[in-house]
């Protein structure tokens, strides 16, 4: 996959995440090194012409506040330690609002990020073994809830990681 629409954390709890991976760097797990970011949608490529449209329903739409409350696994190929989020009706209905959006003018969409299928998280890892994320949790220890702010909405090619914003800074 190639480019993917990612809801950027606002500063502090941008921080709090990075504080987080930085605990977990230091024992040696492999660490997510992107924007702490929600992502709400992955596929081939997203058209300019999509992309311009993406920004102007994003305009309309209050970005919801997310609280990060959990930590768990994101199973795909290999397993990653992520900080799940609480997926009320706010959340959701922006994802909806991106996915019709999306629908039919993407090519390539990757069946996870769907609604119905999507579990809203936000990276602490890369891929670890399924051994390794017992125990990279553990490293963790308790976690209080984060509520987060969306500072940012844009597009990442997730080859480079260059951001493209379409709200935000």
């Amino acid at each position: 996959m190639a480019e993917a629409l990612d809801f950027v954390l606002d500063d502090e709890p941008a921080e709090i995440v990075r504080r987080m991976r930085a605990r977990l760097a230091t024992v040696g797990w492999p660490v997510s090194d992107s924007d702490p970011a929600v992502r709400f949608a992955l596929a081939n490529a997203i058209p300019k012409t999509v992309r311009a449209q993406l920004a102007e329903d994003l305009r309309l739409l209050v970005l919801p506040e997310l609280w990060l409350a959990t930590v768990g696994n994101a199973l795909t190929g290999e397993p990653r330690l992520v900080l799940a989020a609480v997926p009320d009706a706010e959340l959701l209905a922006a994802h909806t609002l991106v996915h019709d959006t999306l629908a039919g003018r993407v090519k390539g969409a990757a069946a996870r990020y769907l609604p119905g299928q999507w579990v809203p998280h936000c990276p602490l890892t890369v891929e670890l073994t399924h051994g390794q994320a017992g125990r990279a949790m553990s490293n963790l220890g308790a976690i209080r809830p984060l509520r987060a702010k969306v500072a940012a909405v844009g597009i990442t090619d997730t080859r480079t990681g260059v951001f493209h914003p379409l709200r935000g800074s």
